[in-house]
């Protein structure tokens, strides 16, 4: 048995201080108060003036560290192994708009990391930012590679239907699919998505309110990072923004890096949404972890790391903070409690996902689970009960 003693363990009902964890086998045996000791073959972890939280879920992230989820080889599995040293436990890989033999390499590493766990974060059903966006909205999107999903091919070019195709093939592997729902076809496409049991997420679109509802009531559950590439939250104009803060029936991905969205709107839609409906994401890039003035890439195309990271235009290409960094912007900056910023990194996420017996630290959970300092360093990571991040153990190693 392993016993994590002494920290700030966060529950469902808030905050034991001091409190243990008791972790046996894959599961979390007990949650008590106080700091308690095993018996002598037990392994005692004191953790006076650390957190324990729940292991973070990120449903949104491209990559980190020189990885990119469309990389060539086999970056997804790379990048498991990678995530736990920002105490993410279970991530949706996550890709931009590309041509159908982009995709279905990414799917099919995807499919391997799932059926064979590589020993670091759980790998979940992808998340495609898809190729089914308002161009007007792109980001950093390739324009080239965006659909209408039943439009006719052009020039010999793939069609919406040939990217529908490679995710028919693999249902399994495709959780979330990022749709703008004034598209033509598009209100269809979520009602097929949908009853083949994909989550759809409306972003990077143009829709009005009343387009966003219609979305809505036909079954997307969820938003792409709230705000960004969609029209301004407006009073008389509410638009898309308007629609997903208004509606309990969809929850929205917030990238809390504090340059994506002012923390005083991360506030707003925190009020508007609760955190039961909030899901902190980073968008991270290949550029998650990297120092300021490196480069990776995005789909093929070269970034910048800032503070986000940038394309050659200056177009924002996604952020560069870690889920740690991101619950600690939301305590420091944003002025959340601690037990809050931890449901929106793991708790919703979970539920959102179906994940049973994940986000959450309660007796029979699945023992996924990060230590942080009071700085919100991570010090340990955990999936099924197995240390799977030590930074001790990884500053040794790095000399």
């Amino acid at each position: 048995m392993i016993v994590l003693s002494g920290a700030e363990v966060i529950v469902p009902a808030g905050v034991l201080s001091p409190g243990t964890v008791l972790v046996e086998g894959d599961r979390i045996l007990d949650v008590v108060a106080g700091v308690r000791r095993g018996g002598d073959r037990d392994r005692h972890v004191d953790l006076a003036g650390h957190y324990v939280v729940p292991g973070f879920i990120d449903v949104h992230v491209h990559g980190a560290e020189g990885l990119d989820t469309l990389d060539a080889g086999d970056p997804i599995a790379a990048l498991a192994k990678r995530l736990p040293r920002y105490g993410v436990t279970a991530f949706c890989p996550t890709s931009i708009a590309c041509d159908p033999r982009t995709l279905a390499h990414m799917l099919a590493g995807v499919r391997r990391a799932r059926s064979a766990p590589v020993g670091g974060a759980r790998v979940l059903p992808a998340h495609l930012e898809s190729n089914f966006i308002n161009p007007d909205f792109r980001g950093a999107q390739p324009i080239e590679c965006l659909r209408a999903p039943r439009g006719a091919a052009v020039d010999g070019e793939f069609t919406g239907e040939d990217i529908l195709k490679v995710i028919g093939e693999a249902r399994p592997d495709v959780g979330i699919v990022t749709v703008a729902p004034e598209l033509d076809g598009a209100m269809e496409l979520v009602a097929d998505l949908v009853r083949n049991g994909h989550i759809v997420s409306v972003g990077h679109s143009g829709a009005t309110f009343e387009q966003g509802i219609a979305a809505i009531e036909a079954g997307a559950r969820q938003a792409t990072h709230l705000f960004n590439r969609m029209p301004p939250l407006g009073h008389r104009a509410p638009g898309l923004a308007g629609a997903v803060l208004r509606h309990d029936g969809v929850a929205a991905e917030v990238v809390c890096d504090g340059v994506h969205v002012h923390p005083a709107m991360i506030r707003v839609a925190l009020s508007a949404k609760r955190p039961d409906a909030f899901m902190a994401v980073t968008d991270g890039t290949a550029g998650s972890g990297l120092p300021r003035g490196a480069t990776a890439q995005l789909g093929g195309r070269r970034i910048t790391i800032g503070d986000a990271a940038y394309l050659a235009d200056g177009t924002i290409g996604g952020s560069v903070i870690t889920m740690n960094r991101a619950l600690a912007t939301l305590v420091e900056v944003v002025g959340v409690d601690l037990p809050s910023a931890a449901a929106v990194c793991a708790t919703t996420p979970a539920r959102e996902l179906g994940l049973h017996g994940l986000g959450v630290i309660v007796p029979g959970a699945l023992a996924d689970l990060a230590v942080l300092d009071s700085r919100f360093r991570v010090r340990q990571t955990y999936v099924d009960g197995k240390l799977v991040f030590d930074a001790d153990v990884a500053a040794d190693a790095a000399g």
